[in-house]
């Protein structure tokens, strides 16, 4: 016969079971906050990408028009780039000072009025004034749109703190779709209503959601902190981290001034056909993205495998995409589309682990945990990625002119697989260490349960 006492005893236990489950399914449903935050950041991933990528259809040839030559519609294109650099930096150092909601909103406001400024250029005066009014405009909306990601980045890590990775990957569908929409929307608006309709269109789009914005985004206090920029990127394991973000970056903006020309000359392809090969590499990138940054934070561990094989991934899809003449491979559409798909899932796998883990080496080298440095990790991973994005297209011209096509992708792909197998080697070395440190600290804490005297017998 049981025990009557014994049953209200289980009683406190059933209780706590099931405050624990209550607990932990609130955890996983997102608060009102983070909800506002998610369509906030999703918002301007879009929007900010979209009236990024509309230039590249028909602004060529309109600044041609006006006196521009092609080194001065490089050199437009990228001034965005390497302002983008400066002030990601300064805007991520005084975040706290400037307010990230602030910094946010703000951000968005300028970038929505610079394209509608953008867009009216074509009344300037040919020449001079045309081309230093394009710098001005570019340059301005660029520290915007620096503003508006650096805050987007923090506003986002401060919000869901354990899953980084999961909803930065779910937010580059976004991203992908601006890319993607955007030359396309801009050539159909351009076709149909001239050179100033597309800008004005998506600049007052972007202004009516600057109220979205206010609403949506919260206000986050914190104080600043002494460590700087260089205190970060002196870390050995975020220098690494930045060099694959810059290898990252810079190989898929080299294909921005190179894809098209080479599948023309060499496979005689429409401009359509050539703006459906994007889709080989956009397609798979935001459909990847998701799925790999929940694995990235529902296994830690498997960060740093992700980053080095995405690493190495994408070094072997740009030697096959010529194919690199020593391989002795003749080119085919085929080979180029596959390698393309690859290179969108590679490309995923490498960059969505990378900015967790820069957090993360960042809070064991004792920085404290806030917006402050938050904001400096936001900074810093927007600057590399926008000093690739200047190397890409600069770097690629030059090796295609000089050593065409098969041959620059294949470099292009020798830096991935260099900067990769480096992260291999340096991970190896760094669990060697910790290993080597565990064994001490054991052997340590054995010596110290050990008495002091000998036991009398």
């Amino acid at each position: 016969m049981s025990n009557p006492g014994s049953i209200p005893s289980l009683q406190p236990e059933r209780e706590d079971c099931h405050v624990q489950a209550e607990v932990q399914t609130e955890s996983r449903r997102m608060s009102r906050e983070q909800i506002l935050v998610l369509i906030a950041t999703a918002s301007v991933n879009f929007s900010s990408m979209i009236c990024y990528s509309i230039l590249g259809p028909f602004f060529p040839g309109e600044a041609e028009q006006k006196g521009a030559s092609d080194t001065i519609i490089g050199m437009i294109f990228g001034c965005y780039a390497l302002v983008n650099v400066l002030f990601s930096l300064i805007l991520g150092k005084y975040i706290v000072q400037v307010g990230a909601k602030f910094m946010f909103v703000g951000g968005m406001f300028l970038s929505g009025g610079c394209t509608i400024l953008f867009g009216l250029l074509d009344r300037a005066p040919d020449g001079p004034i045309y081309i230093a009014m394009c710098f001005v405009v570019r340059t301005v909306d660029a520290v915007g749109f620096s503003g508006a990601m650096t805050s987007s980045f923090a506003v986002l890590t401060k919000s869901f703190p354990q899953n980084v990775a999961t909803v930065m990957g779910t937010l580059e569908i976004f991203t992908g779709l601006g890319l993607v929409l955007g030359p396309p929307l801009g050539g159909i608006l351009y076709e149909k209503f001239g050179y100033e309709i597309p800008f004005i269109v998506l600049g007052c789009v972007v202004l009516l959601m600057v109220p979205l914005y206010m609403y949506t985004v919260p206000t986050y206090d914190d104080l600043p902190i002494r460590e700087s920029f260089w205190d970060l990127f002196r870390i050995p394991k975020i220098s690494l981290m930045c060099l694959v973000m810059l290898s990252l970056s810079s190989a898929l903006t080299f294909l921005d001034p190179t894809m098209s020309l080479f599948l023309i000359e060499k496979f005689h392809l429409s401009t359509s056909f050539v703006g459906l090969i994007f889709f080989a590499i956009a397609l798979p990138y935001s459909i990847s993205a998701p799925l790999l940054g929940y694995l990235a934070d529902k296994f830690p561990a498997t960060r740093k495998w992700m980053i080095i094989f995405g690493s190495l991934l994408t070094g072997i899809c740009y030697v096959f995409l010529g194919p690199a003449p020593f391989f002795h491979i003749k080119s085919s559409i085929w080979l180029f589309s596959i390698m393309m798909v690859v290179l969108g899932i590679s490309t995923s796998m490498t960059g969505i682990p990378v900015f967790p883990e820069i957090l993360e080496s960042a809070y064991k080298n004792n920085f404290e945990e806030g917006l402050s440095t938050l904001g400096l990790v936001s900074g810093l991973f927007g600057a590399v990625w926008s000093l690739g994005t200047f190397i890409g297209p600069t770097l690629g011209g030059y090796l295609n002119e000089k050593l065409h096509f098969e041959y620059a992708a294949a470099i292009q792909g020798g830096i991935a697989l260099v900067i990769g197998a480096a992260m291999g080697i340096f991970y190896i070395a760094e669990n060697y260490q910790e290993k080597r440190s565990s064994v001490r600290n054991t052997n340590s804490a054995d010596e110290e349960q050990e008495p002091l005297l000998p036991n009398r017998v």
